[in-house]
């Protein structure tokens, strides 16, 4: 299957709705719109033409293992360095360590076509940039000046190692330990698994950032320390040193991302260095784990992509039947399947959620900027509040999408959908871990209530709503956009009714937390697509009145507006109903009576 980046709509979301110019001013780096459309063309063309055509053949041959070594697919290791050697890896490095500093903004839309082209492939880079963040940040000077601008140039990939086989998402149960040396290192023991590219032959060095217990750790998470442990011991130029006691014991046999290294990796008394202070790694991971989370939304958003791609060049394509109101294309055998009204829907619904996705993926990139960029010290710190709300819900929901895009993708093909040939089955396999790892999709919407919405008792929430209250008042007198703005207007005051229900009822009883977490999340980011969307209508009728060129582009973004309101905006109410059905009727069944 081929993948073309869809570079109008990005475009369309950068300068028009989010005036990336007038953000890279902001940020002080000096991009121009032309230089931004220029990194967006090349990276169009890398996506598409050298990471797209391993995709299928990745899936199939897989990763193997040859005596702790693993051996990656045909093409990765070349397309790989090519993805160094042009500076793909060092967008959003820090300027200080050989990184080009570029925007969230713009670089989520490349991370997005990598995603949609091979999610296998980017799997390897995608935690490298975590990793920096988290060194750079947390890291000390020595540790930053050994293998940062490695880590930032490509020339070093990073992981992130938490998991074990009795502790996923508590890390509580954490057993690896680390303990000190005289000369300030550690010595790491213990196993973890379920390591993206923990082993692979893409780079010389791999940098593992480990989660273990010092002897003297109090219990629990607040026992916690973040260790940089890699495989190769950096010497103090910067060149490689000897080889860490470190190994890959295994390789997951997995359902989907079979071109990507799932490791177990085992630490046999291997060096180590402590990020930041002992026992204080949450603060570390977390800086780590946050990036990631965006990340993987992207990968469900990149996904979608190219499952809508692939199912709209089918329908136009396959002739199946006459079209209800008669002949759409008299002088064929039948009709494209496209003029059926349920292949219609199929379509639009794929449309609108990865459109409506893209538009609050640029949203979050923007405060990820600010958070990291902006000049005064308030602008950063509402950035990343306003971040830290939305990044559970581009995780959950724009995953959940992607399975969901992907699933229509499959049906849009019918039988052919089915088999190997088409490449829809492997979408719809790869885009299932997305829903699992950097924590379940539960386990978003568990933070989303626990630490956003309960955590500050819904103020950062009822600011974020303010603001689209703000956008329906400018839109609401244009007849064009008026139905619009009204549905969203009254869904807004329903999610401020919602929020204070959620809120009450989890005070009365705490199983009422993980009882609405779930559908609370989704209702939001239901409205928060149909906010975006009503923007992206009032910039199309804006294009229209301007007598745009572009016309039919922009009317397309007022009839999927439209689309989007009447026919995926209403799943919001299935989710407010539930979650208003509480706790009682999943937790007063006894654990014996789920019999068999």
């Amino acid at each position: 299957m081929s993948y073309h980046a869809p570079l109008r709509d990005m475009r369309f979301v950068l300068h028009e709705l989010f005036d990336i110019s007038g953000h890279c001013q902001q940020l002080g780096n000096g991009l121009d719109r032309e230089l931004i459309d220029g990194v967006l063309e090349e990276a169009a063309r890398y996506a598409g033409e050298v990471v797209a055509p391993l995709n299928r053949h990745s899936d199939e041959q897989g990763c193997s293992l040859n005596a702790g070594a693993v051996i990656t697919p045909d093409g990765f290791p070349a397309a790989y360095q090519q993805f160094v050697d042009n500076g793909w890896a060092s967008m959003t490095g820090p300027v200080e360590f050989g990184g080009q500093g570029l925007p969230q903004l713009l670089a989520c839309n490349f991370h997005e076509m990598l995603m949609g082209a091979s999610l296998s492939f980017r799997v390897y880079s995608g935690l490298t940039e975590g990793a920096v963040l988290a060194l750079h940040k947390h890291g000390s000077a020595e540790l930053k000046q050994a293998y940062l601008a490695k880590m930032v140039s490509g020339q070093w990939t990073g992981t992130m190692c938490l998991t074990e086989p009795q502790a996923g998402t508590d890390l509580a149960l954490l057993r690896t330990r680390a303990e000190p040396q005289a000369d300030g290192s550690y010595q790491i023991s213990g196993s973890k698994i379920f390591i993206s590219g923990g082993e692979q032959d893409l780079t010389e060095n791999i940098i593992h950032l480990v989660l273990a217990r010092l002897p003297d750790a109090p219990a629990g998470v607040k026992g916690i320390s973040l260790l940089l442990v890699p495989k190769f011991i950096a010497n103090p130029d910067g060149s490689l040193g000897a080889r860490n006691a470190l190994s890959c014991g295994a390789i997951e046999h997995k359902m989907g991302i079979k071109g990507a290294s799932t490791c177990v990796m085992n630490f046999d008394g291997a060096t180590g260095w402590l990020i930041g202070e002992a026992n204080q790694g949450l603060a570390g991971m977390f800086t780590m784990m946050n990036d990631a989370r965006f990340q993987v939304g992207l990968q469900g958003l990149g996904i979608g992509e190219a499952a809508f791609q692939g199912a709209l060049r089918y329908a136009r394509e396959r002739l199946q039947s006459r079209a209800l109101s008669g002949a759409a294309e008299p002088q064929k055998a039948a009709d494209p399947i496209i003029n059926h009204p349920d292949v219609r829907r199929m379509l639009l619904t794929q449309k609108t959620l990865v459109e409506g996705s893209r538009m609050l993926a640029a949203y979050c990139a923007r405060q990820l900027d600010l958070e990291h960029g902006a000049a005064d010290a308030p602008v950063r710190k509402a950035a990343g509040t306003r971040a830290a709300l939305l990044i559970p819900i581009i995780k959950a929901f724009f995953t959940d999408m992607g399975q969901e895009v992907a699933s229509l993708g499959v049906q849009v093909y019918g039988g052919h959908g089915f088999i190997r040939e088409w490449g829809m089955e492997q979408l719809m396999r790869d885009s299932r871990i997305t829903q699992l790892y950097e924590g379940t999709n539960g386990i978003q919407a568990l933070d989303y209530i626990r630490r956003k919405l309960l955590g500050d008792g819904g103020s950062e929430l009822s600011a974020l709503q303010a603001e689209f209250s703000q956008l329906c008042d400018q839109q609401a007198q244009r007849p064009v956009l008026a139905e619009l703005a009204h549905a969203m207007r009254a869904r807004l005051s329903e999610w401020r009714e919602l929020s204070s229900e959620v809120i009450a009822m989890s005070q009365r009883d705490v199983q009422e937390i993980g009882a609405t977490s779930v559908d609370f999340l989704q209702y939001s980011a239901y409205v928060l697509l149909a906010g975006c969307w009503l923007q992206a209508a009032a910039r199309a009728q804006d294009a229209l009145e301007a007598g745009s060129g572009e016309a039919a582009f922009y009317q397309a973004k007022l009839h999927s507006a439209t689309f989007y309101l009447r026919r995926v905006l209403p799943r919001a109410s299935g989710h407010r109903e539930a979650l208003l059905g509480g706790a009682a009727c999943l937790m007063a069944l006894p654990e014996a009576h789920f019999a068999f």
